[in-house]
């Protein structure tokens, strides 16, 4: 049985769930980037060809043409980058899971931030900020609003985590100047990531407890901005949680859950078709071997899952999967619009681009 702190690559075979779509898969290619060990956990873009990855060894790279070249520009041992949000091509947010989980991390800071494009990194600071042991996820929307008669953008953050808890969080309304620390302890067990829609509303993809034998999958859901919270999902399986979520529209999102438990065969991703107020099931595969970490889509009806053996590929709204081959366990899949296209980037072992 894989315990909560093992991260296993499975071979390559595979059993899909249903009938499998006839669409042609998408063709993802694989980039240029120096080997590593293990799952890679995220890689962020800001447009089509500006972005960065990193790693767990402190790592981390950036591109200006797409990720046909990446250089290192900045290395901090000790450090795990879990997590990265940019607001633009100079300011940026990177999120260190912490201690006392992965072998080898000795950084404690949770979240760092950057005002140069990444080549030199500061700690975040907040009331409270010694409650936040790491983060796995962060989100990053601009909000429009009206000061003294003007219009302006406001950069809204939230960097939440972690896995294996505590559940907490970190909130800016103000692009990342100031912070207020966000206990979900009492909600969740562990935090693996966290999409807004507006300074306002916004979902966490949890677990129920942070052991992961006794953990259900779980999604929260706020109206107010983190000030109190409702669930909007939780399986009814242990051994599970919920990882990563995908929204291609304000009302059309899905989310990867993973089963931890021994004999289990059957996985699945959920789908809500209401904005994350209710959430439905839909069968991914039946293997194993098999074990989800990122979700991206296109649009409503065109997505993909990575897993820890391949990448799955649906173009009906995840009622029929396909495997597609973008490398072994993709963690983050981002996808941003191209002209009157789209190119995807996708992160795990190694780093991946589709281009439709």
């Amino acid at each position: 049985m894989f315990t909560r702190r093992q991260v296993m690559v499975a071979g390559s075979a595979w059993a899909v769930a249903g009938q499998v779509s006839g669409a042609p898969a998408a063709a993802w290619r694989r980039l240029p980037t120096q080997p590593f060990r293990g799952k890679q956990d995220d890689i962020a873009f800001v447009s089509p060809d500006t972005g960065w990855y990193g790693n767990g060894t402190g790592k981390l790279y950036r591109t200006t043409d797409g990720g046909e070249n990446w250089a290192k520009v900045w290395e901090q041992p000790g450090t795990f980058i879990r997590a990265l949000g940019f607001v633009d091509a100079r300011h940026g947010f990177l999120g260190n899971v912490g201690t006392e989980y992965y072998p080898g991390v000795m950084d404690t800071r949770p979240l760092y931030r950057t005002r140069d494009g990444g080549v030199t990194w500061t700690p975040v600071e907040a009331p409270g900020i010694d409650l936040v042991k790491g983060i796995c996820g962060i989100d990053v929307v601009h909000e429009t609003r009206i000061f003294q008669g003007e219009t302006r953008t406001v950069p809204v953050i939230h960097a939440a985590g972690r896995v294996g808890g505590p559940a907490t969080m970190l909130r800016s309304v103000d692009g990342g100047d100031t912070w207020k620390v966000i206990d979900l302890r009492e909600q969740a067990g562990m935090i693996l990531d966290v999409k807004f829609f507006d300074s306002r509303n916004g979902l966490v993809c949890a677990a129920t407890s942070s052991d992961t034998e006794e953990g259900h999958a779980l999604i929260l859901r706020t109206r107010d901005g983190g000030a109190t919270w409702t669930k909007a999902y939780q399986s009814g399986r242990k051994f599970e949680n919920c990882w990563k979520m995908s929204f291609p529209s304000r009302q059309v999102g899905y989310a990867t859950v993973q089963n931890y438990e021994q004999g289990t065969t059957k996985r699945v991703v959920v789908k809500t078709t209401d904005g994350g107020e209710s959430w439905r099931e839909l069968p991914l595969v039946d293997d194993a071997r098999v074990r989800q970490f990122g979700v991206g889509f296109v649009d409503e009806q065109r997505g993909w899952v990575g897993t820890t053996t391949t990448g799955f590929e649906t173009h009906d709204g995840g009622q029929t999967w396909a495997p597609v081959a973008m490398g072994q366990a993709v963690n983050k899949i981002r996808v941003l619009r191209a002209g009157q296209g789209f190119r995807a980037y996708a992160i795990g072992v190694e780093v991946h681009r589709c281009d439709g």
